[in-house]
């Protein structure tokens, strides 16, 4: 009965929530005022949903849902904020890499190591001024399996992990739009690229050495999209002045 009552629940979400609900991810394109019923819907999951297998990652309601309000707190209406979502995890054979022998010294055996990537989130908004913003995380996992000898003889096997949140900001100005050189640098952890013409793009790149919980992740992401946004006249940057 309690098993009904839930799946009853999840087919009241919205499609997108039940789509990242059941399948783990969805990608499509909606208007601003279109994602509201999104966020709404996916606020209720926490008190709808009990069961393992049906719940979502922290990083739905701790980065997906934030980054929806923020990107769409600054789009015009008509605006189109495009979302591709993917909560599967690094762990699936598309997303891993070859494995390969790394150097080792006794007691250890041998060792083996490959890296996952996790694109999970990739986010478009057609911002009010006029410019395009895009953002995408992605999760690099590097992985480590040893064999190592004990000193009784026995043979262990240890896998370790070591991720790392690659974020990436890209904005395109609309055209002619004003330009100026920030007055101070960005952080030594975020690469800033320009690329001049009439229509100018910024991008910003910053590793953030993890795994990161949501709340500073999100802290994060924040602050390597202002970087762009620095480049143009002072106004409102992106995620500052609506969290």
């Amino acid at each position: 009965m309690f098993w009904r009552k839930q799946k009853a629940a999840i087919e009241r979400f919205h499609p997108l929530h039940r789509a990242l609900t059941l399948e783990k991810g969805f990608a499509v394109s909606l208007r601003r005022d279109d994602w509201e019923p999104v966020i709404q819907s996916l606020a209720r999951h926490r008190t709808e949903i009990r069961r393992r297998r049906w719940l979502l990652p922290a990083r739905v309601p701790g980065v997906l849902v934030p980054m929806l309000r923020i990107m769409a707190s600054d789009m015009r209406p008509d605006g189109v904020l495009s979302v591709a979502a993917d909560v599967r995890g690094p762990r699936l054979p598309e997303k891993t890499g070859p494995q390969y022998d790394v150097p080792v010294q006794r007691p250890v055996l041998s060792m083996k190591q490959w890296y996952a990537m996790d694109p999970w989130l990739r986010m478009r908004a057609e911002l009010r001024d006029g410019s395009v913003l895009e953002l995408s995380v992605t999760d690099r996992v590097r992985y480590r399996r040893r064999r190592k000898r004990n000193p009784r003889g026995k043979i262990k096997i240890k896998t370790k992990t070591k991720t790392t949140h690659l974020v990436r900001v890209t904005r395109r100005l609309a055209k002619d739009t004003a330009v100026q050189r920030p007055g101070t640098p960005p952080p030594p952890w975020i690469r800033v690229q320009v690329k001049q013409g009439r229509r100018m793009m910024f991008r910003a790149n910053g590793k953030l050495p993890g795994p990161l919980g949501e709340a500073e992740l999100i802290d994060r992401i924040l602050h390597v999209s202002t970087e762009p946004f620095r480049w143009t006249p002072p106004g409102r940057a992106m995620g500052r002045t609506t969290t």
